[in-house]
């Protein structure tokens, strides 16, 4: 059986996301006319987000100052970016592609791989690709380029062939025809730098990378990028669709003390610190804990745990807290120094079903709650303020051999800041990248390839 693998990418996401309000304000569609997405119109300082297709014929650039678009184009409209209404359109436009399959990798906001190998039941891929972009334009209101190829690669190779609201395919055996004629800028991860130290050894197409020896290839771009090109180069990728990461089955979090705590007093300030951390976390998921679990490790490092199953799962800290509470006197004697306690929950669940008995109700339950929507929004504000003092900072900017290395990065960035988002992006000085934003906007990394 062929492999059979989608690319959906939004034609011109910000502005086609920015373009469906503004039309559904009753106001006019940017995408015909020169427009851009900015994060401040009223700040020439300001940078080009994204363009309409338009931009083109003017020669704007994305990240090139909004200034010096607007002397390339003095009648250039400018949008101002709508960061909550972007992930908005992305969640919906991302909801319809897992109708059609559930193997789906997020590629960064506006785009996606699918695996649709298992998914045809006999139908023609190309039309069941040009049903799922009518769908996604008739219900949401803005077109995406789906590119149908033999593997991941191929499948994004083929979504950039030509666009807007377009189907290509890049089988395996249209490598040669379709592909090899590109320059080798087009190649996936090949940036700038690599661009010309290839174009200065003749290799300005990618059919004359696919045909050069891996020995030559390795001591112009090193041995281990060498391989990733050459096979690239070739149309070879057995990457799998990697699906979202599976939901945590616990959090946890521990506190080590500075000098061991031999007082009650003392453990049970440590412990609340604890339990405030893991009630936060598991709210900003959505989650509620069925189970608690405790530990403490003395001063010999010896360790003593404990858990026990809620009757109504929670996220209410006090509750998870007190259930702690009740557990330690089964796992320390309050003679034993202690230099360590930690606390967990576990049997999650998405599940905010009340089924609450006469014994389960608590009078200061309330206060509990409130308690934690304020601790809640004071963490939201403060994160909001880090994130607003880093933007005003240099960015970062980070080089990495493989395109996969840096996706991996700003993956990983974004994994472990939960308002910011990335997006793939070709520099002006045509640097392939991935850049992470704020929920604002604002530039916080890049990770770039070399």
């Amino acid at each position: 059986m062929r492999r059979v693998v989608f690319h959906i990418d939004v034609n011109s996401a910000f502005v086609s996301w920015s373009a469906v309000k503004i039309l559904s304000e009753g106001g006019n569609d940017i995408r015909l006319v020169p427009s851009v997405v900015s994060g401040d119109p009223d700040d020439r300082r300001s940078i080009v987000t994204a363009k309409s297709i338009p931009c083109k014929q003017y020669g704007i650039n994305t990240a090139e100052p909004l200034s010096m678009a607007m002397r390339k184009c003095p009648g250039l409209i400018v949008v101002r970016g709508d960061w909550s209404w972007y992930k908005r359109c992305s969640d919906n436009f991302i909801a319809i592609c897992r109708t059609y399959s559930p193997v789906l990798q997020q590629f960064s906001i506006d785009e996606c791989f699918i695996e649709m190998t298992d998914r045809l039941n006999g139908r023609d891929p190309v039309a069941v690709a040009n049903d799922l972009r009518d769908n996604i334009k008739k219900r949401l209101g803005f077109t995406v380029n789906v590119g149908i190829g033999s593997n991941k690669l191929l499948a994004k190779m083929a979504s950039d062939f030509d666009k807007p609201d377009k189907v290509h395919t890049l089988w395996s055996e249209e490598v040669e025809e379709k592909m090899w004629p590109l320059p080798v800028r087009d190649l996936l991860w090949v940036g700038k730098k690599t661009e010309e130290r290839l174009s200065a050894y003749g290799i300005d197409t990618i059919g004359k990378l696919a045909k050069l020896g891996l020995g030559s290839l390795s001591s112009l771009v090193g041995q281990k990028f060498a391989s990733q090109l050459h096979e690239n180069a070739n149309g070879i990728d057995n990457s799998p669709v990697d699906t979202e990461e599976t939901e945590a089955k616990s959090y946890s979090a521990e506190r080590t003390f500075r000098s061991d705590i031999t007082g009650i007093r003392a453990l049970d300030r440590e412990l609340f610190n604890v339990a405030v951390e893991v009630a936060h976390r598991i709210r900003l998921d959505s989650f509620l804990a069925g189970g608690v679990s405790v530990f403490v490790k003395t001063k010999d490092f010896e360790v003593h745990s404990k858990q026990c199953s809620l009757r109504q799962p929670t996220d209410v800290t006090a509750r998870i807290l007190n259930e702690a509470r009740g557990m330690i006197p089964l796992v320390w004697d309050r003679v034993t120094p202690l230099r360590q306690v930690g606390l967990g929950v576990f049997k999650l669940t998405h599940d905010k079903t009340e089924q609450l008995t006469l014994f389960d109700v608590d009078p200061k339950m309330e206060f509990y709650r409130q308690w934690d929507r304020d601790y809640d929004a004071a963490m939201a504000l403060k994160e909001s303020d880090r994130h607003h003092r880093r933007g005003q900072e240099k960015v970062l900017t980070f080089s990495y051999e493989s395109g996969e290395q840096a996706l991996s990065a700003a993956k990983q960035f974004v994994k472990e800041n939960r308002d910011c988002f990335f997006t793939r992006q070709i520099l002006p000085d045509g640097t392939d990248c991935f850049e992470v934003k704020n929920s604002e906007g604002k530039l916080i990394e890049r990770h770039q390839v070399k």
